[in-house]
């Protein structure tokens, strides 16, 4: 069976087609970047040639390449601490993170886990005893939860915080407080003697049942220990902090219960309490003094007196739901830092089904648009292999990004995948188009530098944009968003590698299953069609006569191939010269149909001529988008009525989207990012809808000195205080910050001194007659702080640990600290002050006879405290913003004080990027698009279209931040990346066309509408591909991802094909440059009327563009006077427009055929 020569073969009697003369004229400045992209274009071609020579290799090479860099896929390591993903590296916020952790350490933190409950209807009252009922149960079952962790069980018991547990000289009574000292639970429940039920912990003491704090009455177990140890220390300790009887004399919520003590005031007279009248102002711990939580911590949503009320609990436990009856009218809501972390991990994990489903849709969408009737032009395996490659190149990509140590996250994993591929196929689709449509005559083995040639320049502009946009958008301070930009860029260089150097490779591959005539996808068959319209290449017009003047000349003709059944030869045969058709008619007029030369002559012929019966396609196969693009949009867009109606139209799309821009806020709230339906969900729902309370602390640094600057601290707290944010304590409540406890503290033993020195029982050689704050208040008012002589006894009556301006002395201040913190535990827990470094242990022994109790080791200075606060009322961002400004002018006023200090909370980690956002966002898209127009200047070499290109992508950008208003998606992090990121991807709906338009001869009409009919299919394959590759976004369980990245990026999808093919074209057909080329040919300075147009197909017309002495042939189709050589012959489809009939030819040739000959392939 004979075979058609090798690729990189011609038949051995070929030589090359003399070119038609078409003497080009540079116009004006365009000489410099027409010879530059010339030369550009020249390396590419270079390219395309030596990787058609050695395609194998470069495929096996680059997939060798790609898989070795995918295979780093295997180190990729995703984060999910929030703290990574949103505090930038190197801010302030992160600066005073590492400075916290430095102090306190990692583990030095507590986090709050949270209850929750709500009615099931809204109105319904939960201020009743059934609906605190419910609460306990909940509550109950989730503090008995145990866990079994390192060969040991723990429950709520042993991990929960408790503040400030007291020494105790007396051995039984400090056993017996280890083990009942009570975890801290805010709860509403605490105004009830229930709430003694969810402290764990039991003691015994002999001839007593188990003391638990359900029959703990501290009172009268102190008088009956009394007697038999010495408990006065510990007695004036409870009494300090207001213990009383601690739970046994609070009302019970159910005065029916057998465990009710007799103690509660509602014990005899079995009426349940007034829920709303004992929760009014809040509830107490087992300490009245320092255990207050206020009633804006209990309850949300509160109108006094009102239903609807909500009850909140720092529980936190998913089991807490199971522990409610099926019937229950309330509704219980857990949540916990723990659970915010599974839902991290979930978000981040990799859907494969997902990814799997998307790619599967992109293959089936690439090759049934790439399939045709005709084997010959199908690419349908190109298509299915593009895709392919582009799969292997993003994960190669992401393969690369984790090799660097780029750490992955939830953006990365859900929504990269498919970003990438739709933007990756876009190229593939250009230069599939581009490989079909090669002009006529173009050798075989030139056929894929000539693809590159003419698409390279196109390719590289949109891959070097997408890549620099992502690179700006790395400005952006949040390092989940700047990983991600990061990644995404080293995506998109990638694939731009995969696209110019192994796809090449599979379109030369491609090219030779062509050129043996094999079915498409199954290359192993060959094509059942062997007849074949070949279009005759154009040659010179040689002698014939020229009308002198300016004329277009159009002439169709058409030639039948087929092969002889006796030979193995191809005939070709022209009809005779009366059977030539006219031109098909042409809505923009005959200058459509010039070939029209280009600087990359992306611009190829359209096909003339179909199939013949045949192999004749179905009706439906005739239309392509080229056709639609050619005449339908073209000529109805580029009317005057039309483009009027474009400007008008989108200018009143940028209007309404500068008014949408003033509709988007702020802000991204937890309840976005969790999927709606669950738990979780419905928890954040409640707790921003009825208790937004955020913890938040006011630390002071090292590096000044605290004792002689307490009056700066309290004008800090001060200050602090009076932000609108700061939820106020009761009047009836001291501050709660570490300083004002230490002042009070002191001026306590200070009045206990005073009274004992006027009643003579302390005196200045013996305080042991005194109380016990009396010795403490004496201890300390005879240190000097002087080490060579550290007491001075004369200082008991002349001085005081507080002066009259309420200041510690500075003397003073680390002694009595040191004093502070280990005689008043509970006040230093309730301060919540954190001190680093601890002040050392120091117990106060009343009885020593030694003197050594006398000296007290000083603290040492501090270089961490903090006061706490709670912020109430942030419900928007802006009033997230607004105490962050307050809290950071707070701490600047205090610098200038000579304080150092910095506000900490989730409220400064999450909202402080806010600050700035808007100004990094118009920064980075300002930058951008300033490197857009240098890059797109650079490689069209035409400022004048970079101009036009800009403008149309910074429409796109304002035109989505405004819809992004309408839509209701407030500006974070996110968004601002995706807006950036739309000035890159804007440039692949706006340089093919723009370009086309630009290497284009004719009027501006007329380059507008040949640069739509050759972009139009390739651009509208693209952003059909980037939607497939998007529509997995839509199945994702995260509301997250279908808000902020599937619609966000869909609405620029469309913006972009509306921009690229209808405002663009029309701008460009309004203020577009020049044509870079004129193709003229110089003729006799005389200049003839031109002659009435004849009968034989051909068509004259005068141009009003050129000079008289000059005349312009156009030819869309000459007869060749010689065979075209084979197998590089142009083929295209067959028509249906009614011709001769091969059939009718007499075997005999007249003298108007002709005949051609080359090998051909037997069938049978």
């Amino acid at each position: 069976m004979a075979r058609p020569p090798p690729l990189g073969e011609l038949p051995p009697g070929y030589t090359p087609p003399a070119q038609p003369a078409a003497p080009q004229i540079l116009v004006g400045s365009l000489k410099a970047p027409l010879w530059l992209r010339a030369y550009f274009q020249s390396l590419l071609f270079s390219l395309g040639c030596g990787i058609q020579r050695h395609c194998g290799k470069v495929l096996f090479l680059g997939l060798l390449a790609f898989g070795a860099l995918a295979l780093g896929l295997r180190v990729a390591i995703i984060e999910t601490d929030l703290e990574q993903l949103w505090v930038e590296v190197g801010s302030r916020v992160s600066q005073e993170l590492h400075y916290t952790k430095e102090k306190l350490g990692e583990e030095a933190a507590y986090t709050s886990q949270m209850l929750i409950q709500t009615p099931r209807q809204e109105g319904e009252n939960v201020l009743t005893p059934e609906a605190l009922g419910l609460h306990l149960q909940a509550a109950l079952t989730a503090s008995k939860v145990q866990v079994s962790l390192y060969g040991k069980s723990w429950d709520l018991n042993k991990i929960c915080y408790k503040s400030g547990v007291p020494l105790i000289e007396n051995g039984m009574i400090e056993r017996m407080i280890e083990k009942l000292f009570p975890c801290v639970i805010l709860t509403p429940l605490d105004c009830f003697w229930e709430g003694a039920k969810l402290q764990g912990g039991s003691a015994y003491l002999p001839g007593r049942p188990d003391i638990q704090w359900t029959n703990l009455d501290p009172e009268q177990l102190l008088e009956e220990l009394g007697p038999f140890a010495s408990l006065e220390g510990f007695r004036e300790l409870l009494d300090k902090a207001q213990v009383g009887q601690a739970y046994v004399g609070r009302p019970c919520l159910h005065p029916d219960d057998l465990h009710c003590p007799p103690s509660a005031p509602n014990h005899h007279s079995r009426q349940p309490p007034n829920v709303a009248q004992e929760l009014s102002g809040g509830c107490h711990g087992f300490s009245h003094k320092f255990m207050h939580w206020q009633e804006e911590v209990l309850l949300g949503g509160t109108a006094r007196g009102s239903q609807g009320q909500l009850l909140r609990s720092t529980l936190s436990l998913q089991l807490a739901q199971e522990a409610l009856p099926g019937n229950a009218s309330q509704q219980i809501h857990a949540f916990s830092s723990t659970t915010l972390d599974d839902i991290l991990h979930a978000f981040s994990e990799v859907s494969a089904a997902r990814v799997v489903g998307g790619y599967l849709l992109m293959l089936a969408y690439a090759c049934v648009t790439m399939l045709r009737w005709d084997c010959a032009r199908s690419q349908g395996a190109v298509g299915l292999a593009g895709v392919l490659l582009v799969a292997l190149a993003v994960a190669s990509g992401l393969g690369l990004c984790a090799l660097l140590g780029i750490a992955f996250n939830a953006a990365t994993t859900q929504v990269l995948p498919f970003l990438a591929l739709g933007i990756g196929v876009d190229d593939i689709f250009l230069l599939a188009h581009a490989f079909t449509e090669a002009p006529p005559g173009t050798p075989l083995q030139e056929r894929t530098g000539e693809c590159l040639q003419r698409t390279g320049t196109s390719v590289t502009l949109t891959s070097v944009n997408n890549m620099v946009a992502f690179f700006m958008a790395a400005l952006v301070p949040i390092p989940a968003l700047r990983a991600f930009s990061l990644q995404a860029a080293i995506v998109v260089g990638c694939n731009f590698a995969a696209v110019m150097l192994v796809f090449p490779a599979v379109l030369s591959l491609d090219l030779h299953r062509r050129h043996c005539q094999r079915l498409d996808v199954l290359c192993c068959f060959s094509s059942p069609c062997s007849a074949r319209v070949i279009q005759i290449l154009p040659q010179e017009l040689e002698d014939r006569t020229v009308p002198v003047g300016i004329a277009h000349l159009t002439a169709t003709v058409q030639a039948f191939a087929h092969c002889e059944a006796n030979s193995q030869h191809v005939v070709t045969i022209l009809p005779p010269q009366a059977h030539l058709v006219p031109p098909p008619s042409d809505p923009l007029g005959s200058e459509l149909f010039s070939p029209g030369g280009s600087t990359r002559d992306l611009l190829g012929q359209e096909e003339g001529t179909r199939q013949k019966a045949a192999c004749k396609s179905l009706p439906c196969a005739r239309w392509n988008l080229a056709h639609f693009a050619r005449y339908h949009f073209a000529p109805l867009l580029l009317q005057s009525h039309t483009k009027a109606m474009v400007l008008v139209l989108f200018g009143a799309l940028l209007g309404l989207s500068l008014y949408g821009a003033t509709l988007v806020q702020d802000g991204l709230a937890l309840t976005d990012v969790v999927p709606r339906g669950t738990k979780e969900h419905a928890f954040l729902s409640a707790q921003l809808r009825y208790f937004s309370l955020y913890e938040v602390a006011l630390v002071t640094q090292g590096g000044f000195d605290y004792a002689h600057s307490q009056r700066a601290l309290f004008d800090l707290h001060q200050r602090f205080s009076s932000l609108k944010a700061v939820l106020p304590p009761p009047a009836t409540q001291a501050p709660r910050t570490w300083l004002h406890y230490y002042r009070n503290w002191l001026q306590g033993i200070q009045a206990a001194f005073d009274q004992d020195w006027a009643s003579g029982r302390i005196t200045r050689h013996s305080y042991r007659n005194g109380s016990e704050d009396g010795a403490l208040a004496y201890k300390l008012l005879i240190q000097t702080g002087d080490v060579q002589e550290p007491l001075d006894f004369s200082q008991l009556t002349t001085r005081k640990l507080v002066d009259k301006e309420g200041l510690i002395p500075p003397e003073l201040f680390y002694l009595g600290l040191t004093v502070w913190v280990s005689s008043d535990p509970l006040g230093l827990a309730a301060s919540q002050a954190n001190f680093y470094p601890p002040p050392p242990e120091w117990l106060h022994d009343k009885y020593d006879t030694t003197g050594e109790n006398l000296r007290i080791p000083a603290a040492q200075p501090l270089e961490f405290a903090q006061f706490p606060f709670l912020l109430h009322g942030l419900q928007k961002t802006a009033d997230f913003v607004e105490a962050i400004k307050g809290a950071r002018a707070a701490c600047a006023e205090a610098g200038r004080a000579g304080v150092r200090a910095y506000p900490s909370g989730s409220p400064f980690l999450f909202w402080e990027q806010y600050l700035g956002l808007r100004h990094c966002f118009l920064l980075a898209v300002c930058i951008l698009l300033v490197c857009t127009f240098l890059v797109c200047a650079l490689l069209l070499l035409n400022p004048w279209t970079a101009g036009l290109i800009v403008l149309v992508l910074a429409m796109m950008t304002v035109e989505l931040f405004g819809i992004m208003g309408f839509l209701g998606i407030k500006l974070s992090a996110i968004p601002v990346v995706i807006l950036v990121a739309s000035v890159g991807i804007g440039v692949e709906f706006t340089v093919h066309v723009a370009l086309g338009f630009l290497t284009t001869q004719g009027s501006r009409n007329l380059r507008a509408a040949r640069a739509l009919e050759h972009t139009f299919a390739p651009v509208t394959d693209g952003a059909v591909s980037t939607l497939l590759g998007l529509l997995m976004l839509a199945g994702s369980n995260f509301d997250f991802i279908i808000r902020y990245f599937f619609v966000v990026l869909t609405v620029l999808t469309l913006l972009g094909l509306l921009h690229g093919l209808v405002l663009l074209p029309v701008l460009l057909s309004i203020l577009g440059p020049p044509p870079e080329v004129v193709q003229l040919y110089k003729e006799s300075p005389e200049v003839l009327s031109p002659p009435a147009p004849r009968v034989g197909g051909l068509r004259w017309g005068m141009s009003p563009t050129l000079p008289q002495s000059f005349a312009r042939v156009t030819t869309s189709m000459t007869v060749a006077l010689h065979p075209p050589p084979l197998p590089g012959a142009y083929i295209h489809p067959a028509s249906d427009e009614p011709t001769w009939s091969p059939a009718a030819i007499p075997a005999a040739s007249s003298s108007s055929n002709l005949s051609s000959r080359g090998l051909c392939p037997t069938t049978g």
